[in-house]
Formats: structure tokens, C-alpha cells, sequence
């Protein structure tokens, strides 16, 4: 059995927050991340970064965005992502583009994806013009088709946006790069990958199962089948048959953490640290480390809501509120904003758990504000 704190540093280390900050981050920094937690969520809320942006930070500290950017939808010589749904909209290393093929194929069978994206399936013929248009005259995003405004409330979108989608999901387009207001632009994805990508083998639906299962694992150091489920958002079955195979294979190790009332799985050559990682960063809403609420209760008992869609009256931290970590324990919330018209990084609000001492704590958090503000360009960290 695992103790609670055997069960966070695992965690934490599996997350990369041991590994050394590096003093110029690049490259081998971003690398050695993705290996790291293997996929960075996106999402397009702008008011202090972009989510996908952060995760890199917390780890290594500031860098060049152009790093992540060039990696996600740069030239074909630099790309090392890309995007697909993968626990959601994802950035994910093209190596495991192949592991993706089984969720592709369920996509064209008009399974796994939202309702209005299977059933647009039916239209084969409107669907191909909407694919021959990008074949034949190049790259386009969804704006840019005639009459591309869709009505009703599901998001707007239009049945070209739709269509797009579905090819999308299903492995027919990809993102060749984003506008500056973050639309999406498809392309072929022949025309985006090199040779090597296009014709990697394709392993079984049962044998990617299998490797996204213990890719995950590795990605968390210490997990239950609901955890390892949710990282890679795999259905329950095949989740469920690659987790047994593992088991009886011994690349997973059955245990169980003080605590939870779940079964737990670690890996077979999984070291503990002793100490707790000395170090502080704030977190995207939407870390790997954090992402399952759940989970983050059970490892750190920190419950933490994202409050973005909760009316303004309502919210008990804050709009855009990343949890800070420090020395191996979550110990608060901070709600940011950069303010880009006057160049600050406002704190809109600060909350720390119960029992820290937010004295202490301010020094550490300074450093990063301040470190986040250079980041992003803003001269001044205010409170």
C-alpha cells in the first residue's frame, strides 16, 4: 500500500516537477516535458494565455513561445505535435498519431464524436465538397466557406463547420496552423506531415488501447482504471481489456493508495522520492496534473472548479483562477488577468488553503507572477 505522500510525489514526479529548470529553456526542454506528460490541452480562453502555453511554463519555466507554436503548426521541419481529441482538444506528439487511427475509424463509422458530427456522415456528397475545396484550392478555415454562418445554439456552427469536424475527427483533415484569432485552419494532412508520419504502421485498436493505457500510467505515476480511463479519454471496455493485459503481461503493477476507495496501478520499476519537490508554479486550469478534479482531491485534498462559465455574482475565486503548487502541495488559487492595453499582469484575487501561511507563501508567488509577467510581455505584476 501507498501512502497518501508516496502517492503525490509519484504523481508529481511522473509530471516532471523534480526535473531541473532548465536556465534557457528549448528543444530538449520541450522534449523532455512531452515525455513527460505526453499531450497539453487547448483552449482558446485568452484572458491571461492560452491554456496550451502554460503546462511548458509551470515546468521549465519562461521560454520562447515559438517553441510551442513552431512545434504545434509551424513549418513541417519544426512540427512536433499535433492536434486531435485526445483527452479534449489536445496537442499531442505525432509519434503517437498512429495510437489515434482506432478513434479515426470509429469517427467514419459515426461513433465517439457529437451527435450533429456523426450524423453529417449521412451526406457523403456535401461532406466530399467540403474535402474537395480544401483539396483543390488549399488550406481554409471554416469562415472562410460561403455561407458558412450556421443559426441555433449549438456553438453557431454551420453545417460546413460541422462537416469540417467530422473530417477533422476522422482523420481526413488536420490543423495546418491558427489564425491570430485562434480559428482553426484545415489542410490535408499529406500536405502537413512528412513520409515518416503518413506511413507509420497503424497497430490494432487492442494493442493502442494498450500502449495509451500505459502511456497514461506513466503520465501519472500512480492511477485508478478511471484515471487511466480519462487521460487519453478511452472507452471503458477497451480501457478495461488493455488494463487486464498489462496485468497479466506485469508491465502494471496492482497496489492500492490509503485513502482511496479504488484499486490502484503503478509501474513496475516505480521510484518514490522522499522529499517533496522545492519549488513553486501555477498551474493551467487545464494541467494534467489537475485536470480530473477528482483526482486532484484524492492526491493533494484540494478541491479546485474552473469558474469561467459560473455568473460573476457566483464565483467563490474567480474567473481565470490557476492553482499554485508549492513544494509538492496545492496551497491556493490565484485569479489573473493580463491587462495587455497598459501592460500589467493584474491579480484579481488570491486564496490560500487552510493551514499555509499566505505570508510566506506571497514571496514565492511574487517571483512567479513576476517571471509570468516578463513571460508574457507585460512590464509590471500588480496586485
Amino acid at each position: 500500500m501507498l501512502s497518501k505522500d508516496e502517492a503525490r510525489r509519484l504523481a508529481l514526479l511522473a509530471q516532471g516537477f523534480y526535473d531541473p529548470i532548465p536556465a534557457k529553456p528549448a528543444g530538449a526542454a520541450l522534449n523532455r516535458v512531452l515525455q513527460r506528460v505526453g499531450i497539453f490541452q487547448i483552449d482558446s480562453v485568452n484572458v491571461l494565455v492560452r491554456s496550451h502555453y502554460l503546462p511548458l511554463f509551470s515546468r521549465v519555466g519562461p521560454y520562447p513561445m515559438t517553441l510551442l507554436r513552431d512545434a504545434a503548426w509551424g513549418p513541417r521541419s519544426k512540427r512536433r505535435l499535433f492536434e486531435y481529441w485526445a483527452h479534449e482538444a489536445s496537442l499531442i506528439p505525432l509519434e503517437l498519431r498512429p495510437l489515434f487511427a482506432w478513434r479515426m475509424q470509429r469517427a467514419r463509422d459515426g461513433y465517439g464524436t457529437w451527435k450533429r458530427v456523426a450524423a453529417i456522415r449521412r451526406r457523403k456528397a456535401f461532406v466530399q465538397s467540403v474535402r474537395k475545396r480544401i483539396e483543390d484550392e488549399g488550406p481554409a478555415t471554416a469562415s472562410s466557406f460561403k455561407d458558412a454562418r450556421g443559426r441555433g445554439s449549438w456553438w453557431g456552427w454551420s453545417d460546413v463547420k460541422i462537416a469540417l469536424e467530422y473530417l477533422f475527427w476522422s482523420g481526413e483533415l488536420t490543423t495546418a496552423k491558427r489564425t491570430t484569432s485562434f480559428e482553426r485552419v484545415y489542410d490535408l494532412p499529406e500536405r502537413v506531415f512528412g513520409e515518416a508520419v503518413l506511413t507509420a504502421r497503424i497497430p490494432s485498436a487492442d494493442e493502442a488501447h494498450r500502449q495509451l493505457v500505459l502511456r497514461a500510467l506513466r503520465s501519472m505515476g500512480v492511477a485508478t482504471e478511471s484515471d487511466l480511463r480519462d487521460y487519453f479519454r478511452l472507452d471503458v471496455a477497451g480501457a478495461r481489456a488493455a488494463l487486464h493485459d498489462l496485468l497479466d503481461a506485469g508491465a502494471i503493477v496492482a497496489t492500492s493508495v490509503d485513502g482511496w476507495k479504488q484499486p490502484a496501478y503503478v509501474l513496475p520499476d516505480a521510484r518514490i522520492p522522499r522529499k517533496d519537490p522545492q519549488r513553486t508554479a501555477l498551474l493551467s486550469p487545464f494541467d494534467s496534473l489537475v485536470w480530473k478534479r477528482d483526482r486532484a482531491h484524492r492526491l493533494f485534498d484540494f478541491h479546485y472548479r474552473i469558474e469561467i462559465y459560473t455568473p460573476a455574482h457566483k464565483r467563490i475565486h474567480g474567473y481565470y483562477v490557476l492553482p499554485l503548487l508549492h513544494d509538492g502541495k496545492l496551497v491556493g488559487r490565484v485569479d489573473l488577468k493580463a491587462d495587455r492595453e497598459s501592460g500589467r499582469l493584474v491579480v484579481k484575487g488570491e486564496h490560500y488553503e487552510s493551514g499555509v501561511s499566505s505570508k510566506q507563501l506571497r514571496e514565492a508567488l511574487g517571483e512567479q507572477r513576476q517571471a509570468l509577467a516578463v513571460w508574457l510581455g507585460l512590464d509590471s505584476a500588480e496586485r
